[in-house]
């Protein structure tokens, strides 16, 4: 649990997105203790113990999926011939062929990195989107490398240098704080592609008729944090691995670092489907 715990430490700081899994019940037979413990970064490789490799290709595949929203999730993996089980209403139930006996419930934690907003400016409506950014537990950067989104509040001052370092920084959401005048004419004079002002949001912010400074800033991150909740901004850039279906008991399998396979294109939820399949 200790190492499980550093492990944990150690990936936060790094802000690499990963799983926090815990066995929380446990029936005979099973390798699985309550109590026991792993980190699941986010290519799919397991570090720590929830159980045998069978119902490691049932963790790691959910875990994966809670990744995606944030939610967290209580896990049940059942073998085809389980007994009954204690009831936990809300428990994503996983029948796995390959488990020998026994079922655990394991509950999953995703730990995500804060949201990193960039932002270009030192203008009174850049400090205040700063102070709000930080209270919505964002991190604020001056860099545009890695953000999430980024505000140019410059009011005039190297907008159009601000606005392409972030799209040559790969950022999805900019932020453009100008009239709805004088916004449309700094884009039009930077040739940009229709992909790139796609990109670029001016006026900045929900319209809710702001005025002051920490009103604008309001208005700029209500708009934001709905890109992140509702319309699909990835605070946390995560793509699944690619999967394969085990040839003998068609579970599905995760291309993952430390996915077992025969080498010729064959992925395996355990030892046994290998040996099975290459009759070892």
């Amino acid at each position: 649990m200790s190492d499980v715990a550093d492990r944990a430490q150690t990936l936060t700081a790094q802000r690499r997105p990963f799983v926090h899994a815990t066995v929380v019940r446990a029936q005979e037979p099973t390798s699985a203790r309550p109590g026991d413990a792993a980190v699941i970064l986010d290519d799919g490789t397991i570090e720590g113990f929830v159980g045998g490799v069978c119902a490691e290709s049932s963790v790691r595949a959910a875990a994966l999926e809670t990744l995606r929203d944030g939610r967290t999730l209580l896990l049940r993996v059942l073998p085809e011939s389980a007994e009954e089980f204690p009831e936990a209403p809300g428990a994503q139930v996983v029948v796995n062929p390959c488990l020998s006996g026994g079922a655990i419930e394991i509950f999953l934690r995703p730990v995500l990195p804060r949201p990193v907003l960039g932002i270009a400016g030192t203008t009174p409506i850049g400090t205040a989107v700063a102070e709000l950014a930080r209270f919505l537990e964002f991190d604020v950067s001056g860099d545009m490398a890695g953000a999430t989104a980024v505000v140019v509040a410059g009011l005039g001052r190297d907008e159009e240098t601000s606005i392409r370092a972030a799209l040559d920084a790969g950022v999805d959401y900019i932020a453009l704080v100008a009239s709805p005048r004088r916004g449309p004419q700094v884009l039009d004079g930077m040739g940009l592609t229709s992909a790139e002002r796609a990109r670029i949001h001016t006026p900045a912010g929900a319209w809710i008729g702001a005025r002051t400074p920490p009103e604008i800033a309001l208005s700029i991150m209500s708009d934001i944090v709905k890109a992140i909740r509702l319309d699909g901004l990835s605070a946390t850039p995560f793509e699944k691995p690619a999967a394969a279906t085990d040839p003998i008991c068609g579970m599905t399998v995760l291309i993952t670092p430390d996915a077992l396979t025969d080498g010729d294109g064959h992925y395996f939820c355990g030892p046994g489907c290998l040996a099975r399949f290459t009759g070892a």
